[in-house]
């Protein structure tokens, strides 16, 4: 996990705790395995996981709903997988991370 702080659109600049993307990864990987929905906390952000459905989105051509996972809060730190290429394959990545302004990064020494 790394400290950094973000600025909120005309609002003071605070410092929040930004998880590793590994490990968030690692947890959406689970969640993906067990194909349940989920909508929790995880490393101090709110998420959520919605498994693949078979029937398509609305006004989509796509043939089935794809899994997807979000943590975080859009605007501050937003992190999402989506499995639009199907169950068993890797998911596309979006990170919204414009508004971090300054990383302290914290040795364990």
């Amino acid at each position: 996990m790394r400290t950094v702080k973000a600025q909120i659109p005309r609002q003071a600049i605070i410092p929040i705790a930004i998880p590793d993307l590994e490990e968030v990864r690692a947890f959406a990987a689970v969640l993906h395995a067990q194909a349940t929905t989920w909508h929790g906390e995880f490393m101090g952000w709110e998420a959520e996981y919605h498994p693949e459905l078979s029937n398509p989105p609305l006004d989509s051509k796509m043939t089935f709903t794809p899994a997807d996972f979000c943590i975080g809060e859009s605007g501050i730190w937003f992190f999402s997988l989506m499995w639009e290429k199907g169950h068993a394959l890797p998911p596309n990545e979006f990170l919204d991370d414009k508004s971090l302004v300054y990383e302290n990064k914290i040795s364990a020494d």
